[in-house]
């Protein structure tokens, strides 16, 4: 039976206004199990002005920065509470596996409980200023209307670190999903009215591109836009927002290194790099897709991460025995194939995958592959593949880990193990990275911000920075002296 969703618009559930959908799959099964509203230029332009309306005349523009701070904590109560119902609708729609799913669905509960005791938290300043009889002082308030734009993957995640600050600090929001599975999001919504945040103030709309991503990001109404995505689509967003020259933030994709000096704890290093590539079937934007390995510990390593790929159970995401679920989209899988053909043509070694799996379900299904690349300027080397597919790269000094680790157009992440303390030190330094995970890797938290550099865009998200990053500045003077004003244009 086909699932027939609806977007949220003003606290309403709607279709779209001309009544266009689109379906979603379950790549597990490539069978079709939903249909979503795609929508049009004029249902965007109606959930924005719905966000604006709450955002300055609405209920949630009169509720204190506490009361806001009660509606996010009952949000992160629901999230947990529903989190394996969550979990397994997600899994279904992107095919990512459950007991990943539903243990993420009831931590990311934490980010909305770490947003509700900042929202209070937010305060401006007063100023030495350098004249007499002058009272100056700062407050931080809302910057209005949010864009926030999510891939499919990590959506509950990513759209927490989006909602979360901006909820806090006294925005309205609207949120563009994936035209990819954004089934979960859907359902996700229907917590907001129950965490007693009012109509308009959260607005879920689904679609592509054209027009319901360039009608959110270049609306007049709209005052920041967070996008997290590809550098192609990020660079329309750009162009979109010189409409309205509404902030911007862009948190993209990566072809993080994963550095193994000789000196690591090989063991760890190798469970890091595993998990580090092929959890979540490598699509993360920070996963360890460059392992970067010292010659003389190479061959080893190499040997050992080789026998735990060949051993990973592939198959139905919501079996607690998987390891590694499909890949969400026929367009990923393709473009892996295609990839790994060059690598080959280009001198690369297939050290194990480098196929779809048989038997597994669907033909979404690719095996984890490791791919021993003789040169850096191969182009898989530096061409993120969002899938489980390796590319190793070997050195000899520590100049030469930290020249490959930089030779990217990406910076989001990196992952350094060694048990050389001021090595690590030095390396995550001057690898040019957002994040910098030493002797682990992938591990989050709502209190530590994360963002890239170069390719991997910029702004960053999470963190109690973030709130203020949903807020402007602005100064009041105040003249404290009983005299009257006087005038330069009067003489005396």
């Amino acid at each position: 039976m086909t699932h027939s969703y609806q977007m949220l618009i003003d606290g309403a559930w709607v279709d779209a206004s001309d009544g266009g959908q689109f379906e979603t799959r379950n790549p597990a099964t490539n069978e079709i199990w939903a249909k979503v509203p795609e929508a049009t230029a004029e249902d965007v332009d109606r959930a924005v002005r719905a966000a604006h309306e709450a955002y300055l005349n609405g209920p949630w523009s009169r509720l204190s920065a506490t009361q806001r701070g009660h509606c996010l904590r009952r949000l992160a109560d629901l999230l947990a509470e529903h989190s394996e119902r969550l979990g397994a609708i997600e899994t279904r729609d992107t095919g990512k596996l459950f007991a990943e799913t539903r243990w993420q669905a009831k931590y990311i509960s934490e980010f909305f409980h770490f947003y509700a005791g900042a929202a209070d938290k937010i305060h401006g300043e007063t100023l030495p200023i350098d004249k007499p009889d002058m009272f100056v002082f700062t407050n931080r308030e809302p910057l209005g209307v949010i864009a926030a734009v999510v891939p499919w993957n990590s959506q509950l995640f990513l759209s927490a670190v989006k909602i979360g600050p901006a909820l806090a600090a006294g925005n309205s929001v609207v949120l563009k999903l994936s035209e990819h599975a954004p089934a979960v999001i859907l359902e996700f919504g229907k917590l907001i009215a129950e965490a007693g945040i009012p109509d308009g103030v959260v607005n879920l709309v689904t679609g592509h591109g054209e027009p319901c991503g360039k009608t959110l990001t270049s609306h007049p109404l709209v005052a920041r836009i967070s996008f997290t995505g590809g550098p192609v689509a990020a660079r329309h967003v750009l162009m979109n927002s010189t409409s309205n020259f509404a902030e911007v933030s862009l948190e993209l994709g990566g072809k993080s290194p994963f550095i193994v000096f000789d000196d690591a704890d090989i063991e760890s290093a190798v469970n890091g790099s595993v998990s580090g590539i092929f959890a979540a079937s490598g699509q993360s934007c920070v996963a360890g897709s460059r392992l970067i390995v010292h010659e003389d510990v190479a061959d080893a390593f190499l040997e050992r991460m080789t026998e735990i790929a060949g051993s990973v159970k592939i198959g139905d995401p919501m079996a607690e025995e998987t390891q590694m679920g499909p890949l969400c989209t026929v367009g990923q899988i393709e473009n892996i194939e295609a990839n790994v053909a060059r690598a080959v043509a280009e001198g690369g070694t297939v050290l194990c995958g480098g196929k779809r799996a048989e038997g597994a379900g669907s033909d979404m299904f690719y095996e984890p592959t490791i791919i021993d690349c003789p040169r850096p300027d191969l182009t898989i080397v530096d061409t993120e593949l969002f899938g489980p597919v390796l590319s190793v790269l070997r050195f000899r000094t520590e100049e030469e880990a930290l020249r490959l680790a930089n030779d990217t157009e990406h910076g989001l992440a990196a992952g350094i193990f060694t048990r050389d303390s001021a090595r690590a030190l030095r390396m995550s330094r001057a690898v040019r990275a957002g994040i910098v995970w030493v002797n682990t890797y992938r591990a989050v938290s709502p209190i530590a911000e994360f963002g890239g550099m170069k390719n991997s865009g910029y702004g960053r998200e999470s963190g109690f920075q973030a709130v203020y990053d949903y807020t402007r500045p602005k100064t009041v003077w105040m003249n404290t002296s009983s005299d009257p004003l006087g005038s330069q244009f009067v003489s005396r």
